[in-house]
């Protein structure tokens, strides 16, 4: 039996919302809506917060996650999520044979979502999967400081209802992540291999970043409870 873990990373640092990851939305602090969307899952052994602030700490262990205290040094502006992940999975002797990586600036998911993600990654044998979300914008790149250049072909701009599965792009909401252990020690990242994904609306691809996004995802939760 594979041994799954949750992982939230939540340090303290946050500039543009201070105390973001405890910071209450919609009646709880940030970071407990990814731990009660991982202690919801039967498929979920342990919930794991990495953090360096002791606030963060108190209300994460009082939500029912097992605490890892973060060093300095790998809680800054430019540290990466690999390098705390990287520091949960050597802290255990019981390491966890599968991850999934939760974001607390994300957490408006499907119910039930966590429990198809998990049953998909597992059936397909995937190393890795993440959340995505269909886009039918239309992309441009700069060519130079002056020109762009067209990423679809614009003298046959497809209707919305008339595209094909090739015309229509996707977004990494960064919501959530699954791999295995195994790839992660081989490669260092949360992602490679054979990759899975499982397909969000887009009211589930939000991210917390600014007080405004705070605001109107905080809205958007509450007027969809239900969901």
């Amino acid at each position: 039996m594979n041994k799954i873990t949750a992982f939230i990373p939540a340090r303290g640092g946050s500039k543009g919302i201070p105390e973001k990851n405890i910071k209450v939305f919609a009646g709880k602090p940030l970071v407990v809506h990814s731990i009660e969307y991982a202690l919801n899952c039967s498929q979920i052994d342990e919930v794991v917060v990495s953090t360096d602030d002791d606030k963060i700490a108190k209300i994460a262990r009082k939500a029912g996650a097992r605490i890892v205290k973060r060093p300095p040094e790998l809680s800054t502006d430019k540290a990466t999520t690999e390098s705390a992940i990287h520091h949960f999975i050597n802290k255990f002797n019981n390491k966890p044979d599968i991850i999934v990586l939760l974001q607390p600036t994300s957490p408006y998911r499907p119910k039930g979502s966590l429990e198809n993600a998990i049953t998909h990654f597992t059936e397909n044998g995937f190393d890795s999967l993440l959340s995505i979300t269909p886009t039918h914008r239309f992309f441009w790149r700069a060519k130079d400081d002056q020109t762009v250049f067209a990423e679809y072909d614009y003298l046959n701009r497809p209707r919305r209802q008339d595209m094909k599965l090739d015309d229509i792009r996707y977004v990494e909401n960064g919501s959530l992540y699954i791999f295995t252990r195994k790839h992660f020690d081989k490669t260092g990242n949360r992602l490679g291999g054979k990759i899975g994904y499982v397909e969000w609306s887009e009211e589930f691809s939000q991210e917390i970043d600014t007080p405004l996004d705070f605001d109107i995802l905080e809205k958007l939760f509450l007027s969809n409870s239900d969901k």
